[in-house]
């Protein structure tokens, strides 16, 4: 792949490093990558990768940018309140990097448009913010076959894990929702705007590192962070042979989904 010079200008930082050069960023620009949800998470994600020339983005989200999303969904700004979030995604993307084909999709991640919407693409980043949707994300990875990253916040903990196909899933962690009501929501609770950018810059990494196939990807391992201690933990997670959707006789065969409040804002 022929780079301008534009793009050799553009892109020359990860050029000079040894463990990319021009083969890795011809790998960034011809990877494809979909990230569900274009909030907390999604902002600091999507911009990292279209600074770093990823060639397609995948941008899923039904929500409008709310006057509270603010705090910490840097890709949004404030004339952007009551606009879709994927379009003002997508602007964002298009005034920082032409380069980058931006696929939007105005919508949410649901049982029936799972598996349409991740078979194009090479890597699969959950910035979601409810307990169904992250299961769901990894249940329809787990059966189409695509490699995807965790990522949870709430109030000022992170947590992140990487799956690709033969690595422990989610559900290995963790395996099923918690119930209804029983873990609070960032409305409940709030959440330190700056640790979704601590988080989402972590999966933005972890998406650069399998297109590249440089380092190791957290697979296996849980990262989790608090951040009023700056205290980072790395957890081992085996691949568990009974998990529901991964394991050796798996119980889950096809899309469910479950009903939990997300991370918003609830006006009375």
């Amino acid at each position: 792949m022929d780079f301008s010079a534009e793009e050799i200008e553009r892109y020359s930082r990860h050029i000079l490093l040894q463990d990319v050069g021009v083969e890795g960023q011809e790998k960034i620009k011809k990877g494809k990558v979909l990230v569900i949800g274009a909030g907390g998470l999604g902002a600091p994600i999507l911009l990292y990768l279209a600074a770093a020339g990823v060639g397609t983005l995948g941008v899923i989200d039904g929500d409008v940018v709310d006057l509270s999303n603010l705090q910490r969904q840097v890709i949004h700004f404030t004339p952007d309140v009551g606009k879709p979030k994927a379009l003002s995604a997508k602007e964002k993307i298009n005034r920082l990097n032409p380069e980058v084909e931006a696929i939007t999709y105005q919508t949410f991640f649901t049982a029936e448009n799972a598996f349409e919407i991740i078979k194009d693409y090479d890597f699969i980043i959950d910035g979601t913010d409810s307990f169904p949707a992250k299961f769901l994300i990894n249940d329809a990875c787990i059966l189409g076959n695509k490699p995807f990253s965790h990522g949870g916040i709430l109030r000022f903990d992170g947590q992140t894990l990487t799956h690709r196909p033969g690595t422990a899933c989610y559900r290995c962690a963790f395996h099923s929702p918690p119930p209804p009501n029983a873990v609070p929501t960032c409305s409940q609770a709030g959440v330190l705007g700056a640790i979704a950018g601590m988080l989402g810059t972590i999966q933005a990494a972890e998406a650069l590192k399998f297109l590249t196939g440089t380092g190791e990807l957290l697979t296996n391992r849980l990262l989790t962070f608090n951040a009023k201690t700056m205290n980072f933990r790395t957890i081992k997670v085996k691949k568990n042979p009974m998990c529901p959707v991964c394991g050796e006789h798996p119980a889950i065969t096809e899309l469910v989904e479950a009903e939990q409040a997300a991370c918003e804002l609830k006006r009375k």
